[in-house]
Order: C-alpha cells, then sequence, then structure tokens
C-alpha cells in the first residue's frame, strides 16, 4: 500500500467522526437538549482536563491495566496449554471443546454476578472475570491452529521418533503461531472489555468505576469522556499488539506483500 493510498484511507476513516462532531455542535448548540444528557463539546474537553490535572484519570488506567494484565496472562497460560493439548490430541478435544462451546456462548456480564457471589468484590473477582473473558478466543484460536497442521508434518516427526514435546515445538507450533497470536490479540481486546464491565458493576476503583460513578451524578461530560478514553485506550492496546506480533512474525508481512 503506498503513501497516497494509505492517507485516502486515513482520511476516508475521519468523514463519519466529523460528521457527528459536527452534528453534535450544531444539535447542542440550539439548548434544546439538557447538558445533563447531552453536554457541548468544550465541557466534555473540560472533563478532560479535569481527569488529567487531578491525576484521576493515570490513577484509574493504572489500576484497570494492572486488572487487564493478571487475567490476560492467566487466560494466555491456561488457553495455550489446553488448547494445545486439545489440538494435538483427539481425546482431549473430545472432552473439552464441547464443554467449552456450550460455556462461551454465555455473556461475561451474565458470569459477573456468579463470580462476585464466588469471589466477592476485592480484586480476586475482577482478575477472574477478565480471565475468563481472554481465556475463550485463546483457546479456540490455538486449537485451532495446532489442529489444522498438516497431517503429512506429523507423520515425519513420528518417522524422526520425536516425543511429543519435541513434535509440538518442531511441527506443531511453528504452523500455529499466526492463530494463536490471532487469539492473543483478541483475548486482549476482550480483557479490555471484561475489565471495564466489572468495575462499573463491583469496584470503587478504575476507569470502569469513575464512569458508573459519574452516571451517578448525573455529569454527562465525564461519562462521555470516559467512554472515549476507553475507546482510544482499547485501539492502542490492539496496535501496540499487533505491532509486536508483526516483529514476531516478519514473514507474514513477506507473504502478504507478495
Amino acid at each position: 500500500m503506498g503513501k497516497n493510498s494509505t492517507w485516502q484511507a486515513a482520511v476516508k476513516g475521519l468523514i463519519i467522526p466529523v460528521i457527528v462532531v459536527i452534528a453534535w455542535i450544531i444539535v447542542t448548540a440550539r439548548g434544546s437538549i439538557p447538558i445533563g444528557i447531552l453536554p457541548k463539546l468544550p465541557m466534555v474537553g473540560d472533563a478532560f482536563k479535569e481527569l488529567i490535572e487531578t491525576g484521576q484519570l493515570k490513577e484509574d488506567l493504572f489500576l484497570s491495566f494492572s486488572r487487564v494484565l493478571k487475567g490476560y496472562l492467566v487466560a494466555a497460560v491456561i488457553g495455550i496449554v489446553l488448547g494445545s493439548l486439545a489440538g494435538m490430541f483427539l481425546t482431549v478435544r473430545q472432552l473439552i471443546v464441547p464443554v467449552i462451546t456450550v460455556i462461551r456462548q454465555i455473556p461475561i456480564i451474565a458470569w459477573i454476578p456468579l463470580i462476585i457471589l464466588w469471589a466477592g468484590i476485592g480484586e480476586l473477582s475482577k482478575v477472574i472475570i477478565i480471565a475468563l473473558a481472554a481465556f475463550f478466543p485463546i483457546l479456540v484460536n490455538t486449537e485451532n491452529g495446532i489442529a489444522s497442521t498438516p497431517e503429512g508434518f506429523v507423520e515425519v516427526a513420528h518417522l524422526y521418533n520425536l516425543n511429543p514435546w519435541e513434535t509440538f515445538v518442531n511441527v506443531y507450533l511453528p504452523h500455529a503461531i499466526p492463530s494463536m497470536l490471532v487469539g492473543l490479540k483478541l483475548g486482549l481486546s476482550t480483557s479490555w472489555m471484561a475489565v471495564v464491565a466489572a468495575e462499573m458493576i463491583a469496584s470503587s476503583s478504575g476507569i470502569g468505576y469513575r464512569l458508573t460513578y459519574a452516571r451517578s451524578m448525573m455529569e454527562a461530560n465525564i461519562v462521555i469522556a470516559c467512554m472515549i478514553i476507553i475507546g482510544l485506550v482499547g485501539v492502542a492496546m490492539d496496535k501496540l499488539i499487533g505491532w509486536v506480533f508483526g516483529l514476531l512474525t516478519p514473514w507474514q508481512k513477506a507473504i502478504k506483500k507478495s
């Protein structure tokens, strides 16, 4: 993709946001909508400024990030291990895939009340919620990547008398890495959404709590500011992990260019 195409794509991506902002300015300028429902754009800017100057935004994001990191790491380890076993061994796949298929249909928001009953409203429950949300995309993509390894490669490993660990490292893993990275990327995105949901329901800190507290105080400007921050942070995390994975799999860029 050339520079002109990149600029054109960027400009096109800004069209709808610009239209929304213009409509927002026009609607709020008429004064027909209470500011408690839809505040004026400068009020949202003031909310940003207040959150930054008071240090509240930094504190909330730090707490949310720490929770995401803990839950995501737990989900990554368990998801990759179980997904690899399910992809390599038919018996394991037959045991866990039907159960996982049923459980992952339940929205994470539905798990929160039960997890709070089991683990309370402290840090543990939030980590469990995040880990549960990230676990399924990581496991499913890992299992798919491992299971799609060409049978011929596995037969060659058997001819060389490789043990299961050697077969995994030398045969399954190289083939499954792209699919596993997709699962890890989806898992991180899901983790961020899960921590916001968990903090909105049972927390006294974090960006999700800040949004809920502002809503209870009818501070729509802070609510909108928090929503924008959540969206921007999610995009930044997605871009960052995509860049890291790009460094880990440079051959994927060569394949796309060819």
